[in-house]
């Protein structure tokens, strides 16, 4: 039976559309706004703590900080999955410029109150360089084996979960990386450039397998989309990589004495 047949008798078995005619239905503007009221809601208080013991954040950080609530509310509000191509970009706002916005937002003073959390403390060795990395990895790749992938697709509870772990695992990614907190004395920044090719290389390799494959990997998705997909992919991660390796570089010639950094330190 060909493929298409396939997925018209599943939809009688089940019950369930798939990804054109699911991205509607689960792209709930309600839902999307629950992260994002909670977010925004969580650093006005944080910010407002701040303003109490008569410290100031600078208005980058708070720029910053805006920007990557509206890139997780788009992500969340729009029906991006209805083509694979779409909602590789939806997974890509939600599980890496955002987070990347999310943590140039916050600093060390700004965080105080949470990590005064027993539970917030004890979370924090996720974000160590040689555990964020690995856990990013492992959850990008597991996630698109066809069998979670397709899961995430007929059932919406797994899409959500598929969403969160995304968010998750990116925001402890960036957090290592750029060390809103202070992070282990050896991450120096030509480290951290070692660490940021390691985070392409995966995405590099993740985005070759949707641009070579010749058979269709997920449900509802073309060939032709899902090579479009590799290709969101394989962009949006060289040009983040492109522009944090250009900032690292920077910070290397200044911590070697050649010059001082132009770039806020973060």
């Amino acid at each position: 039976m060909s493929r298409a047949g396939w997925l018209a008798g599943d939809r009688e078995l089940t019950g369930r559309d798939y990804p054109e005619e699911e991205a509607g239905k689960r792209s709930c503007p309600m839902e999307a706004a629950t992260p994002v009221l909670a977010l925004s809601a969580l650093y006005v208080g944080l910010l407002l703590d701040l303003r109490r013991r008569g410290r100031a954040i600078p208005r980058w950080r708070v720029t910053a900080f805006a920007a990557g609530v509206a890139l997780l509310g788009l992500a969340l509000a729009a029906p991006l999955e209805g083509r694979f191509a779409t909602h590789m970009l939806q997974h890509l706002l939600i599980g890496d410029l955002a987070p990347l916005c999310l943590v140039l937002g916050v600093d060390g003073p700004l965080l105080r109150p949470l990590l005064a959390v027993h539970a917030v403390q004890r979370l924090r060795p996720l974000a160590h360089p040689l555990v964020a990395l690995p856990l990013w990895a492992i959850n990008l790749v597991c996630w698109h084996l066809p069998v979670l992938y397709d899961a995430a697709l007929r059932h919406g509870d797994v899409h959500a979960l598929q969403h969160a772990m995304f968010f998750t695992c990116g925001t402890l990614l960036w957090a290592a990386l750029l060390e809103p907190l202070p992070g282990p004395r050896w991450f120096t920044s030509a480290r951290k450039l070692l660490y940021m090719a390691a985070m392409w290389l995966v995405m590099l390799g993740l985005s070759q397998v949707f641009l070579w494959s010749t058979t269709a990997l997920y449900l509802g998705y073309s060939v032709g989309d899902q090579r479009a997909g590799g290709g969101v992919m394989l962009f949006e991660g060289s040009a983040v990589m492109i522009g944090v390796a250009v900032w690292l570089l920077w910070r290397v010639v200044g911590e070697r004495g050649y010059g001082a950094p132009m770039t806020p330190t973060l």
